[in-house]
């Protein structure tokens, strides 16, 4: 049990200490991901990013990940029987909300060039874990050294899929309880990060720097 966002980065910033002065992007997951990846930033003395990925939702049950899209490519799998124009169109109005997104967020800088950098992926916990495997994929199309991803809680289950990851280099969790039904529950605090909290934290982070 962590007692909040705060807490979770420290002691996820305590296990990443090895990539500290190294060649290092922090990449946050929006918007949960931001309080945690920038203590792990700071820790590192790395510069904060946001992973301006968001999933494909199954046409009959949305929280299903059967894809991720980000402003310069889509995956998909498991489409099978889904309709191309869903894809389409899900794809369509899914990078309208990231382009609203990147405005909102790179009002004072421009996204890091992600090549021959080591990646580190920061959540502030993951159910499934297909939205994050999704998310390594897009990542490692920009060509990093390596991706490693750092969360505070996941079910045994989706750790295995991340750990199985051809594109995943190492995962550090902190907590890999069988009980796990949502995330919220293993945080004494877990309200929701708001966009404006998210910026705020984005640019006085990389400020700081």
């Amino acid at each position: 049990m962590f007692q909040d966002r705060t807490d979770a980065g420290i002691q996820l910033a305590e296990k990443l200490t090895f990539y500290k002065d190294q060649d290092v992007v922090v990449l946050a997951i929006p918007r949960g991901g931001l309080p945690l990846g920038a203590i792990v930033a700071k820790a590192l003395n790395a510069p904060l990013d946001v992973a301006l990925i968001k999933k494909i939702g199954h046409p009959y049950n949305k929280e299903y990940a059967i894809g991720a899209v980000s402003l310069e490519s889509v995956i998909t799998s498991d489409t099978v029987n889904i309709p191309k124009r869903y894809i389409e169109e899900e794809t369509s109005h899914i990078r309208d909300l990231l382009t609203q997104r990147y405005e909102q967020y790179y009002k004072e800088g421009k996204p890091h060039d992600l090549k021959d950098k080591v990646v580190i992926i920061v959540d502030d916990g993951i159910a499934t874990g297909n939205t994050l495997l999704a998310t390594v994929e897009l990542i490692h199309k920009q060509k990093p050294k390596s991706i490693v991803v750092a969360i505070p809680v996941a079910p045994p289950s989706s750790l295995k899929k991340l750990e199985d990851s051809p594109f995943v280099n190492e995962v550090i969790c902190l907590e890999t309880p069988y009980n796990f039904m949502a995330v919220g529950q293993f945080y004494e605090e877990f309200d929701a990060v708001s966009d404006q909290e998210a910026i705020k934290i984005l640019q006085e982070t990389n400020k700081d720097r």
